[in-house]
């Protein structure tokens, strides 16, 4: 069962990334988790701005693409951890910083897309967490990052088409059910064992019915009485 249900979110993601596209050829919007139009956050590939050879910069070269390193990744994306491992070797000698930029900014950068892609399931839905939970069992920092910009958006419009119908709004009345009333003359059943109920015409009808029986009756027994009253004589 497990593996049918990872096979469908895989299949999923399959079709998320690739749709992603067409969502964003409208303007940089997409859905937040409560289905409202917001404006889309977009994610650099931070180790490839780095576009400077690190072995012969110079400590000031060096120093400035830090700087612009450090400005997209805090102001810019408000990333985790990545700004905070960036100012420790800022803080330090210009070799550490030459030998964080050279070995460790990638595995920085891939974990704070990995928190980024947690805090998506504040508040998400059954698509977005099967898709975030699937990258991050699964996927490197490149499908994060595509996920981050483009997938986390097709799978919040699948989540808000799949809601159900809003629930009345506190205050709110509810209209009773319309009780069917039996049209005139109509026999309602009188339950389990019990008659039907009789009006207008019916019980005139029921009533003279009942005195012709009477009068067969009564004619009946005097008619007897007087043949007894021959056989005795």
């Amino acid at each position: 069962m497990r593996g049918k249900l990872a096979a469908g979110v895989t299949m999923a993601l399959v079709f998320l990334i690739p749709a992603a596209p067409a969502l964003a050829e409208g303007g940089p919007t997409g859905l937040d988790a409560a289905c409202h139009t917001v404006e889309r956050k977009v994610y650099k590939d931070i180790p490839k701005l780095v576009t400077i050879d690190l072995g012969t910069a110079d400590d000031g070269q060096v120093r400035m693409l830090a700087d612009q390193i450090m400005n997209e990744a805090k102001l810019v994306e408000s990333l985790p951890a990545l700004p905070d491992a960036l100012q420790k070797a800022m803080d330090g000698t210009p070799d550490d910083l030459r030998t964080f930029l050279k070995t460790d900014l990638q595995k920085a950068w891939t974990l704070a897309l990995r928190v980024s892609m947690v805090q998506t399931l504040t508040g998400a839905g059954t698509h977005v967490k099967a898709a975030t939970q699937e990258l991050l069992d699964h996927g490197s920092a490149d499908t994060y990052l595509a996920y981050l910009n483009d997938g986390l958006y097709a799978a919040r419009v699948l989540d808000c088409a799949a809601q159900a119908t809003p629930t009345p709004k506190p205050g709110a009345t509810k209209t009773a059910a319309a009780i069917p009333t039996p049209a005139a003359g109509s026999h309602a059943s009188g339950g389990k064992g019990g008659g039907l109920a009789v009006t207008g015409t019916n019980t005139a009808a029921v009533a003279g019915i009942g005195g012709a029986l009477l009068l067969l009756g009564g004619a009946g027994y005097l008619i007897g009485r007087r043949r007894r009253s021959r056989f005795v004589a």
